[in-house]
């Protein structure tokens, strides 16, 4: 849970850390904004009643169908962007995935940072909208452990390219996933950059994804798609698998590499709170 005591005791212990080590920043530019009826388009938000319909970019809603205001900028902001994968293939990891995004905005709400969440699937599906402040760390914790699995399929670069639509000022961004992606994840993090967001990838396997499991003659079914195959499993066919998953754990770091992006890679075994103490004392979410 998410919301015990116990749990966000943990969470204070690594805000402490992230204080002393980095100032309680998640980033090393921080800055202090605020956003409203400004000049310069700043950003977007989820339209909620009583929002001045005039601001509703009808563009924006007829590609997306998502009804979003523009905000404008009076002065800049830190803003932190969790991309936390929902998708149904995330199962056996989706507690140890939220666990490592409720650090993360824990200490980013506790800093003053903006912070907004989405669950990434099918498509982006918004699960806590753009705030700040201490007061919010409940209400944030809440909306990341009710949040379901969803989605038939993930499609990284779809969620991308809404989450470029959606936001244009610079930010850091943090995806939270597997990054087994059946469309590849290049796409998807050159379109994350596109407006200079700083982005880092935290990503989360299981020793599922590691190895095959499997022998002999079985019957495999995508938790996604539904989709099924029967296949005959050999020493050579899980030896083969398991070439196939260490190369494209290697191209997900050499790409972040080759980009300027922050990287860890990371299992289920280990304690959560390991991996964010070691990401703080390596200089936070950084390339």
């Amino acid at each position: 849970m998410l919301t015990d005591p116990a749990f966000i005791r943990r969470l204070e212990s690594l805000y402490l850390l992230a204080r002393k080590i980095l100032g309680g920043s998640l980033q090393a530019d921080r800055r202090s904004t605020k956003k409203g009826a400004g000049i310069t388009f700043a950003d977007y938000a989820q339209y909620s009643l009583g929002d001045d319909y005039r601001s509703i970019d009808w563009r924006v809603y007829a590609k997306f169908e998502s009804l979003l205001i523009k905000l404008f900028e009076l002065e800049e902001d830190a803003t932190i962007y969790l991309l936390v994968d929902h998708s149904p293939s995330m199962a056996s990891k989706q507690q140890y995935a939220k666990e490592l995004a409720a650090a993360l905005g824990y200490i980013a709400l506790n800093t003053l940072d903006r912070l907004a969440v989405y669950g990434l699937a099918d498509k982006l599906r918004p699960l806590f909208d753009p705030t700040r402040g201490r007061n919010q760390v409940l209400p944030f914790l809440r909306s990341l452990e009710a949040a379901p699995s969803f989605g038939v399929d993930t499609d990284f670069t779809a969620c991308a390219r809404e989450f470029e639509a959606r936001h244009r000022r610079k930010g850091l961004v943090c995806v939270v996933s597997d990054f087994l992606f059946p469309g590849g994840f290049e796409e998807g993090l050159s379109r994350l950059q596109w407006h200079k967001h700083e982005v880092f990838c935290l990503q989360t396997l299981d020793d599922n994804d590691l190895k095959c499991p499997w022998k002999g003659d079985v019957t495999l079914e995508c938790v996604e798609t539904g989709a099924s195959q029967r296949v005959t499993v050999s020493p050579r066919e899980a030896k083969m698998y398991e070439e196939a998953i260490t190369e494209w754990n290697s191209g997900l770091q050499r790409t972040c590499a080759k980009r300027g992006l922050g990287f860890v890679s990371t299992t289920t075994e280990r304690p959560f709170d390991e991996v964010i103490q070691d990401l703080l004392r390596r200089g936070g979410l950084v390339g």
